[in-house]
């Protein structure tokens, strides 16, 4: 990959987003493509899922409190997904929205390197054609109704997932999987969730992004290989050819 030591000239923004269900291979397809590309040019990794699993585990760690606050914010997550017409209430859409906050914060740090030249791939993108965290949309935009406080914080996370999608990655690489091996692959995960995902990833454009399907199943070298490609050919289109286009 004759790649220039920097990508500050590649594309305005220099973003590879890795998309697709769980179980797909995203974390594994990153680990292999910033391990590549630093060959040729700064590459950064960044994690842009809402983090809820991470945030949760940190809060079971707290002393006395910990362990039941944690059930307490999943319990509450869990209603959600599983009764989105119903209007949430005042602590579960503030933890939603903080979620929601936390991942447009980790969005700007995207940003701030992209356009500092590096080239970042990132795990997972936020849109806005759909919504739940499913698939990284608004969450709070499933639920209907509540009262004045839920409204404006589902407004305002709306808005935000806006601003967030507006900035289109320079190529989208949307691994596809059937939900069965999505679960084979974490079989902690519902398996209903896993067949909303697999059905729901391949009709997301984001915003006009250039993207790459690629099957899930297929060997690790050649998910690799395909995705050095089509890397390549971004890097090497010119502003002006990528407008075009």
């Amino acid at each position: 990959m004759p790649i220039s030591p920097s990508f500050a000239a590649s594309r305005p923004l220099s973003v590879i987003a890795l998309t697709g269900s769980d179980g797909s291979g995203k974390s594994t397809l990153q680990a292999d493509l910033v391990a590549r590309l630093r060959e040729f040019g700064p590459t950064e990794a960044l994690y842009l899922g809402q983090s809820s699993g991470r945030i949760g585990e940190w809060i079971a760690t707290l002393p006395i409190i910990g362990p039941s606050l944690n059930r307490y914010l999943l319990s509450k997550s869990n209603k959600v997904h599983d009764r989105p017409s119903a209007p949430p209430g005042n602590v579960t859409a503030l933890a939603i929205y903080l979620l929601s906050r936390w991942r447009a914060h980790k969005f700007g740090r995207m940003l701030a390197m992209a356009r500092s030249g590096v080239l970042v791939v990132t795990d997972r993108y936020p849109q806005s054609e759909r919504a739940g965290f499913n698939f990284d949309g608004p969450q709070l935009a499933k639920t209907e109704g509540g009262n004045w406080w839920v409204r404006r914080l589902r407004g305002s996370e709306r808005r935000l997932y806006e601003w967030m999608a507006a900035s289109v990655p320079m190529l989208v690489i949307r691994l596809n999987v059937d939900a069965e091996t999505a679960h084979a692959r974490k079989p902690d995960h519902k398996l209903s969730s896993l067949r909303e995902k697999a059905a729901g990833w391949p009709h997301l454009t984001f915003n006009g992004a250039p993207i790459l399907d690629l099957d899930a199943r297929d060997e690790a070298a050649s998910v690799l290989n395909s995705s050095l490609q089509a890397i390549r050919a971004a890097l090497e289109a010119s502003p002006i050819q990528a407008a075009a286009a």
